[in-house]
Formats: C-alpha cells, structure tokens, sequence
C-alpha cells in the first residue's frame, strides 16, 4: 500500500517523484502604535523525491550499551519474527514508538467524509528497519549477546532467540578520554583505540570504509548513542573553524571530545552523523566543516520520555492561557546512562538539555510572560541500580490561573528507557537517509537546493534541537511532528494538513466527489457502533458517554 497523488503539478517517472508545491507563509511586521501588518506570501518551488532505496548501513558509537543492543536486537527480532512467552502469554515483535513503522498521516476526506490515516512510511519510499545493516564502537570488547543480558531490557526468552546471531558480532574498538566521561566507566573500557587523536580519526574513517566495503552498501549512517560526555570547551584557536579543529585534533589537543572526533570522521566519510546525546559535539569547527563538505548532521538528545511529555503539557498549558511559573523534574534511574550522570559534570550536560526544552512555548505568548520571566525549572537525575533501564520520572507543574488562583499537576512516568530511545534512533536514521535523497528548487533560481546541513526536520526526536543560524528553535511537540508530516506531503504535491472542516462548517461540497447528504451520514451512523457518541434523529453526534443512569 502506498499512497499516489493524481495531479498535474505531480508527475511520477521510474526513479522520482517532482511535485511543484505552494509555499504559503505570511510576513509580520510590527508597527510604531504596536498595531501588527500581516502580508500572505506565496513561493513556488518543485520538489523532486529520489525513490531509489538505497542499501543502508547504520553504526552506532556506543554499540554494546543499553541503546545498542536493544535497538540491533529489535532489529533482528522484527526481521526473523522471533516470537517468544512470557507470563501474559505470546508476544510478536513490532516497532511501536517509531513515527516512520508505527504512525500515520492524515490525507483528508474520502467521499463518505471518512477521515483517511496512512502509514507514514507509504507517503514516499523510505529504508525499512529490517533491511538496515548494524556495526559500530564501543570501549567494552563484550559481544552483543553478553552486553544484551547485561543491560537486561528484553526478555529472557527472547534473549536465548536472539544470542546466536549476537554473539556473533564484537563492537570495534572505541575512542577512550577518561576525562570527558565519568570515572566509573573505566571499568569497561578494555577494547579502545591507541594513538593520537589524528590516528584514532583516521581509523574511525578506516571502519566506515570497511564496513560499506564488506556490506556492500550505499550509505552509511553515523549516531552516537554512547555515554554522556561533559561540555567542552569553545574558544577561539581550538575549534571555531574547520581548520582551527582539524589542526586541534591533528596537534592532539586535550579538549577535543572523543564525540567531535566521531562527527569529524563520519563529515569527512560523507555520512550523515546524528548526536544522540546532550554534549556539545557539534562546536562550530564541525558545523562550518558539515557545510564546506554538504553533509547532513543532527542533534542533540534523544528525546523519549519525560522531556517529551514536558513538551506537550507545557504547550498545551501555555496555548490555554494558563501561566507555568514553576517546573521540577526529578528522575532515578540504574542503567549505565544513569551511572555516568550521577558525575556532575556529565549531568550538567543533560541539565542543560532537559531546561531549555520550555523556551520557545513561554516566549510565545508575551500576555502570560510580559516581564519576559521565564518559568522555575529544575531538573534532578538520580542513579538507583536497582531500577536498572526501568527509569522513574516525577513532575510537578505549578500555574497561575484566573483571579490569582494556582493550579497544580503532578505525574509520574515509568520510562523503559532503551525501549523508547530504540525506536527513535530508527527514526532518525531512516529520516535522515530520506532527506538525502530530498532536492528543492525554486522557481526563481535556476537550480536546486539541498537542505541545509543541520537536519533541524529532526527536532521531534531530539531534545536540544540544533537548527541553522538565525532559525527558530521549536520544541512543541505536535509543532515538530507537523513539520516532518507536512515537507513529506509537499514531496507529493499535497497542502499542509488543517483541521478547519469547512465543508462541514458551511455544510457544502468543497470538493468532486464528495457527498453532504445528511441521509448518507444518517445511514452511516445507523449501521455502525460508536460507543463514544450519542445519535440524534437529526443525524448530529456529540462525544459524549452514555453513564449507567442515562
């Protein structure tokens, strides 16, 4: 099932697709008595869909960790339909938390007024995860099976499934800087790489090249989802420049992190490279290097759990006219992630891209925050072994409401942590392989443009989003989903989804083919159950539950 748009802006040809689009934005400026002037702008532009899937080839830094084995085991799981028992009974495998194998679109109307979803993945051709060939680093020489028992996430059953195929595979020897990640983990690191740093470069480039060479690949996809480094330092002459930090890494400058190093090599192999973590990786030497060699990069964080929930309640908060004025977040965990955070300089890391994820829904409305104050937010990360990769997650939520008055809401979330951060390394590998193959020309120029080289369409499934120069940062959730949905259907020529209903709200036909005959809805609701809505005689529903006493 896929989805083909039957227009004369869209024409199909056996390697893509070219849709010419309407880019419809509005230009805002305000005047000297505080009045707003909005003038509507239109850009034309034609889209063009490479729809040749390539081979695809993911390695992770940080393969024998709680993320690496979960994902790889995911992976191997779904493509051999490993089914296994537990106490509730049989279990399948499946990919639900990825937006690209477990969500859909919304198309619009069919000709009964039915709401039509489509699988994400159906919209334009993209890599499926089980065709996506794994390898990557990590500083513990344990094979994939081991670490897999060690992290304990997956079932014991399925594990004795899975262990022939991963004890197969032995993470590559990894880049070891005791100084950029706590201290504790130096009793893993017994598989690192020796050397300068240049050396160490080179040989990441070198595992690149076998890697597509032995796996016959098209691309390859660089993520670090490795442990969490402390910041490093950004300062003119180490790493503002390109040349300022290949000539850092080539004198073995102590600052330069081992994941810039990572960033350095994947840009230089022209792999896209993805920050699955709150450190600075990204300095300005590697973003000016990813524009000078047009390679796409991504970051930071994966965002799984509480970050994510944060992002929806405090835009939906904050979209009600309701004011946040202060945010705790505590969190306890016992992972490996949670035993390199409990060093306070690698949580400072985390600290930062847990805090800033409500800036852009509280500046978004100066009636609430017309001091420009922002909310009290406070993040707190504990380490409790016992809870391993179940990790807890409390909030309490404090607003001011009408006439003085305080509302308060306080939740607690149980994240299965590599269960949810697995999926989403998915998806930005599988989105970020689509965006390549994704060219924009506009009619005004004569030839096409790329996306930029900081994948910012990523944001929905980073916490820290890093987005181009003098571009907004979003992190409302259901904003940045809305972004990824709607460039995938400008690919096929079809407007941003809306939720005006106004064929519904003038009670005439919008469109060919489609029917407001308020018998055919009659006959429709006659013949089906809805629990959740009542039936008047007059054809109308509302959405409300019918209670034992009605």
């Amino acid at each position: 099932m896929s989805v083909k748009v039957h227009s004369p802006n869209v024409v199909y040809t056996e390697d893509c697709i070219e849709s010419r689009y309407e880019y419809n934005t509005t230009s805002v400026s305000v005047n000297s008595d505080g009045s707003y002037s909005a003038i509507p702008r239109t850009n034309t532009m034609l889209f063009k869909t490479d729809t040749c899937v390539p081979r695809l080839g993911m390695m992770l830094v940080g393969l024998g960790g709680n993320n690496g084995t979960t994902v790889t085991a995911g992976i191997l799981a779904n493509k051999y339909n490993m089914c296994w028992n537990t106490k509730d009974g049989e279990k399948k495998p499946n990919y639900f938390g990825s937006i690209t194998q477990a969500g859909t679109v919304g198309l619009r109307m069919d000709a009964r007024g039915e709401e039509v979803h489509v699988p994400f993945n159906k919209i334009v051709p993209m890599v499926h995860p089980n065709d996506i060939e794994v390898d990557g680093w990590d500083i513990s020489s344990m094979n994939m099976a081991d670490a897999m028992e060690r992290a304990r996430v997956l079932d014991y059953s399925l594990q004795k499934q899975l262990r022939p195929y991963l004890e197969k595979i032995v993470p590559r020897p990894s880049i070891y800087c005791p100084d950029f990640i706590a201290a504790n983990q130096g009793d893993r690191a017994d598989n690192v790489l020796a050397g300068s740093k240049q050396e160490m470069m080179e040989k990441i480039r070198a595992d690149i090249r076998d890697f597509k060479e032995k796996k016959n690949l098209d691309k390859v996809i660089v993520l670090w989802t490795a442990n969490t480094e402390r910041f490093c330092d950004v300062t003119e002459g180490l790493n503002m420049t390109a040349e300022e930090l290949l000539n850092s890494i080539q004198n073995n400058e102590e600052e330069v992190s081992p994941s810039t190093i990572f960033a350095v090599a994947s840009i230089l192999e022209g792999c896209t490279y993805i920050n699955g973590s709150p450190q600075n990786t990204f300095v300005p030497g590697v973003i000016e290097l990813a524009e000078m060699e047009g390679v796409y990069i991504a970051g930071d964080d994966f965002k799984s759990g509480q970050t994510k929930y944060k992002s929806v309640l405090v835009d939906f908060l904050v979209g009600a006219g309701i004011k946040p004025t202060s945010i705790v977040s505590y969190n306890h965990l016992g992972n490996n992630d949670g035993k390199n955070l409990s060093s306070p300089k690698q949580f400072r890391s985390k600290e930062i891209s847990k805090s800033n994820v409500v800036d852009d829904m509280v500046e978004s409305n100066k009636i609430l925050y017309a001091d420009g104050k922002k909310p009290d937010h406070t993040v707190v990360i504990k380490y409790v072994p016992y809870v391993a990769d179940s990790k807890r997650a409390l909030d309490e939520y404090i607003s001011e409401i009408f006439m003085n008055g305080t509302n308060t809401i306080v939740c607690h979330n149980t994240c299965e942590d590599s269960l949810l951060a697995s999926p989403l390394i998915l998806d930005l590998v599988i989105l970020a392989e689509l965006c390549e193959r994704i060219t924009v020309q506009l009619d005004s120029e004569p030839q096409s443009r790329r996306f930029t080289s900081i994948l910012s369409i990523l944001s929905y499934l980073l916490k820290a989003p890093l987005v181009p120069a003098g571009t907004p940062v979003v992190n409302a959730l259901f904003k940045q989903r809305s972004c990824i949905e709607n460039i995938l259907k400008a690919c096929i020529g079809l407007q941003p989804g809306n939720h005006m209903l106004l064929e519904h709200k003038i009670g005439a036909p919008l469109q060919q083919g489609f029917s407001m005959s308020t018998q055919a809805n009659l006959m429709k609701h006659a013949t089906t159950t809805h629990k959740s809505k009542i039936q008047h005689s007059n054809g109308q529903t509302h959405g409300h539950v019918k209670t034992p006493s009605q």
